[in-house]
């Protein structure tokens, strides 16, 4: 019916995209229970695996690990940074969840790397795949992250699987992107004169296009680990173990003590990843060919 208010009400008709949606959840739910259970398994083992690890040794051996690593990337400061903060987040009550925070993250962005880094090397070796990728991934990075949930719990159920899986989509595209970035901005001129001296397309890609595109990459990387650190924190809105499920807690309770020292854990956490990736980008050979030239 034709209204004032909703003149067009009767002319448009109603798109049915959640029940398309819902519909492809279900038939998964019914149809792909092998394979949902052989994922669940392999997530559960390696986060858990890699948590337990994390938390083998004492706290303070593990500050000691951690600010060693950004003396060997960043120099003394950097080392020297990160062993006062990491040495004030052991002191928390929160040692635990961050080592299980920082366990899912690093799985959910190997996994997320895994596949988007295929996928942006075929994006820019072949052009109408990328016209079909790009808006998959402009949906997916407009995406509420909220959503992601969802399908991820009905698959899944609640706790850390439908967390990491639903963080490994969510923070894929950035590493999509900048890979086809990257190869993209490769110099015609560097492919031409392998082409001349006979290399095949695969030698071209594995020995001059990665590497030159791979500062590019490492950015790319540094984006995904980002994205899965905070979508990690929202996962534990279902179940997720970490410094995600205090944080919930403290806002479901108003426990605002509580969630601003999580939240601190998961700063001092986030600019630890964010330099420790960012270092390792510049230590490639192509970002320190560039230091070099740009002294001369």
């Amino acid at each position: 019916m034709i209204t004032a208010d909703r003149p067009l009400d009767g002319l448009i008709p109603e798109v049915p995209i959640g029940d398309v949606f819902e519909a492809i959840v279900t038939w998964s739910k019914n149809n792909l229970g092998p394979l949902v259970d052989t994922t669940k398994t392999i997530v559960e083992a390696l986060t858990s695996g890699l948590s337990d690890l994390l938390l083998l040794a004492p706290p303070i051996a593990m500050v000691v690990v951690f600010a060693g690593l950004g003396l060997w990337l960043r120099g003394w400061k950097f080392g020297l940074g990160v062993l006062i903060a990491m040495g004030l987040v052991s002191g928390l009550p929160y040692w635990e969840q961050t080592m299980q925070t920082l366990a899912q993250v690093l799985v959910a962005s190997a996994l997320a790397l895994l596949i988007a880094v295929p996928i942006g090397v075929l994006a820019a070796e072949n052009r109408r795949f990328s016209v079909v990728v790009r808006p998959v991934l402009d949906f997916m990075q407009t995406m509420p992250a909220f959503v992601y949930l969802i399908p991820a719990v009905s698959l899944y159920s609640i706790g850390v699987v439908p967390g990491v899986l639903a963080t490994v989509v969510f923070c894929m595209p950035p590493g999509v992107r900048l890979t086809e970035l990257g190869l993209r901005q490769v110099d015609k001129e560097v492919v031409e004169a392998g082409e001349s001296f006979g290399a095949s397309p695969a030698a071209i890609l594995g020995r001059i296009k990665l590497p030159l595109a791979m500062p590019t990459i490492m950015a790319g990387v540094n984006q995904v680990i980002m994205l899965a650190l905070s979508m990690v924190v929202i996962a534990g809105m279902v179940g997720a173990e970490g410094l995600g499920s205090v944080i919930k807690e403290s806002v479901d309770r108003l426990l605002i003590g509580k969630g601003f020292t999580a939240g601190a854990a998961v700063v001092v956490l986030a600019i630890f990843l964010d330099r420790v990736t960012d270092a390792l980008g510049s230590r490639t050979k192509v970002a320190k060919a560039k230091r070099l030239t740009s002294h001369v």
